[in-house]
């Protein structure tokens, strides 16, 4: 999977852990997860596999369609990790405020969001230590 292909799955959540393990119901291959779905399937031919739909509460889902080693077509729902809730809002609101303070210690927004994101998984920034801004991490 190249670089594009990979940033276009980034971000996506499976929409229920029921989901998986999926089977491919033309040989029987299992995928365990989401993730060794994505590296153990090939792209579809036109695309990138993805498309856009409505799931039944009008809620954006992404189906990605994968073709399994044998031929057979595959598809799984995504949805956006994204809260639509007051709580939802204000964590964005709050991230949003700590990338401009970042920005303002002299990162790029690309540098300032990788970084926060790290955090927010519990790993250390050493980019962040080198600005003297020291958080206890779980790593």
């Amino acid at each position: 999977m190249d670089k594009d292909e990979q940033a276009l799955y980034e971000g996506l959540q499976a929409l229920s852990d029921g989901t998986f393990p999926k089977k491919c119901n033309n040989c029987g291959r299992w995928f365990d997860s989401a993730e060794t779905f994505i590296a153990q399937s090939e792209s579809v031919s036109s695309g990138s596999g993805l498309k856009k739909s409505l799931d039944d509460d009008d809620q954006p889902v992404v189906m990605l369609f994968r073709n399994c080693v044998c031929g057979s077509t595959l598809m799984d729902f995504f949805a956006d990790r994204r809260s639509t809730t007051a709580s939802g809002a204000r964590r964005r609101a709050q991230f949003d405020e700590l990338l401009q303070v970042l920005q303002r210690r002299g990162l790029t927004s690309a540098e300032a969001r990788t970084e926060l994101r790290r955090l927010m998984k519990g790993q250390a920034s050493a980019r962040l230590e080198s600005l003297g801004i020291h958080l206890g991490t779980r790593e």
